[in-house]
């Protein structure tokens, strides 16, 4: 386990850097730092200071200290950034420098680990700086600021109040229950752990994974035959990827590509022209697995063509897409003027009962703006979930907790609905610590272990 009375350093900056920053934090860290830097001008409480680190008696090189004292630094202690311009060998040497003094080599996450045990962070806000860290695009470096910024504890801790709160009516009254005195009927103590569980079904239900951030989110192209759809994929990938015809039916399969799109990246796919009536066996196949792929898509985009005039097949296949983010596409506008193409979104608009985004995958037209609605659309599904829901990405251990607290409270109202009141308040006591678990009460060490280590030396 961690020993929080020694001083630690390490370098905190990327390797191939040539501009260097070695961390220092613990009590001896003024003493650690005085022992081998020379201040340019002699000043009391800078917190940044100019001059020299003495790596030996006949060299020295330019330096700058960054100074934090305990109450203003992120571990909670003294904490002292050393920046510099230099090479892996002359790192290296100030590195040893220190640990020459005395200062022990950190491990990895202890700086981290450090700000959580002074109660600088709470735990779910400490594997948050790992996931920063570690994010390589938008939407998870959105979704780890969230849980960050304390979303998640915000809303367990009103649950868990919740919880105490009636936890504390219950005791009370089995303590004085030969006084007959009610403090909480269970009626409404029922109606309190039922509530508490339902808030914490739409934490989960309402937010993602880490692990669905990491993984590629998709998107897919729906509509009927010979609508537009594999034109606009090679339009947005950039490539030719599918055969454009103009006979009917040309896609028979599930055709995907990587988008790098502004935002994120993401898998973009075309299935098979979706029918209201499959007329083989084979259409029947392509459509199945059209719609299973479409439903399982994070956005979906809903092509018609723009200059068709009978939809009635467009309107049966829309009944078939049961994905919650759909965004609606007009294709083929190169084919109408702008008075015609006005007048055929709009009825669209009246008849699907949203907005239509007019696009031609031939001239170019509404793809941009197409683009930014699928950025804005996907960091929406990814990171803010439902919106009644708190809409943060949760890690394993984190889901496990509030699953474990779910079923805890569960079985807490079924022993109330039979009057069994004490063993009602050590289930309800059981879910209190599992939210409690997910800030810093009741941590096994073998956790914290296993959290820090995850992260990278120096953080």
């Amino acid at each position: 386990m961690y020993q929080l009375s020694d001083t630690i350093a390490a370098v905190s900056s990327p390797t191939s850097d040539k501009a260097v920053i070695v961390r220092i934090t613990g009590p001896q860290t003024i003493e650690k730092i005085n022992r081998i830097f020379l201040p340019k001008v002699k000043a009391q409480n800078r917190a940044i200071v100019q001059g020299r680190l003495r790596l030996d008696e006949g060299f020295q090189i330019e330096a700058t200290i960054y100074l934090f004292t305990s109450g203003h630094s992120y571990t909670g202690e003294d904490l002292a950034e050393i920046h510099f311009w230099s090479n892996s060998a002359l790192t290296e040497a100030v590195v040893e420098r220190l640990l020459a003094g005395g200062v022990r080599p950190a491990g990895a996450g202890e700086f981290t680990a450090r700000a959580y045990l002074n109660g600088k962070m709470d735990l779910a806000q400490a594997e948050a700086v790992n996931k920063v860290i570690t994010s390589s695009n938008r939407l998870q470096l959105k979704a780890a600021e969230k849980l960050l910024a304390g979303r998640l504890t915000e809303t367990t801790a009103k649950v868990s109040k919740e919880m105490l709160d009636c936890l504390s009516l219950l005791e009370a009254g089995m303590d004085f229950s030969e006084e007959d005195i009610e403090f909480i009927s269970k009626d409404a103590a029922i109606r309190k752990l039922k509530s508490a569980k339902d808030k914490l079904k739409q934490l989960l239900s309402g937010s993602i994974s880490f692990e669905a951030v990491m993984d590629l989110p998709a998107v897919g192209i729906a509509g009927a035959v010979n609508a537009g759809k594999s034109s606009l994929l090679n339009r947005l990938l950039g490539r030719q990827r599918s055969i454009v015809s103009p006979e009917r039916k040309t896609t028979r399969d599930v055709l995907t590509g990587i988008v790098e799109s502004a935002l994120t990246r993401y898998v973009l796919f075309d299935c098979a022209g979706l029918t209201a009536q499959a007329h083989s066996q084979i259409d029947v196949l392509a459509q199945q697995a059209a719609i299973e792929a479409l439903n399982n898509a994070d956005v979906v985009l809903f092509c018609v063509d723009a200059a068709k005039e009978d939809i009635t097949e467009d309107t049966a296949i829309r009944q078939l897409i049961r994905s919650r983010t759909i965004i609606a596409v007009a294709t083929k506008t190169d084919l109408l003027d702008k008075t015609k193409l006005k007048e055929n979104t709009s009825k669209l608009g009246k008849i699907f009962g949203t907005k239509f985004l007019p696009i031609s995958s031939i001239t170019g037209q509404g793809l941009d703006l197409l683009r930014k609605a699928i950025d804005e659309r996907l960091a929406n599904e990814l990171v803010s979930g439902d919106a009644r829901a708190v809409g943060v990405a949760l890690t394993a251990r984190h889901k496990q907790s509030v699953t474990e607290a779910i079923d805890n409270l569960s079985q807490a109202v079924d022993e109330l609905e039979k009057d069994n009141d004490e063993v009602a308040a050590m289930l309800l006591r059981a879910a209190f610590q599992s939210l409690a678990g997910l800030e810093r009460e009741h941590i096994d060490e073998k956790i914290l272990d296993n959290i820090f280590s995850q992260f990278c030396v120096g953080k």
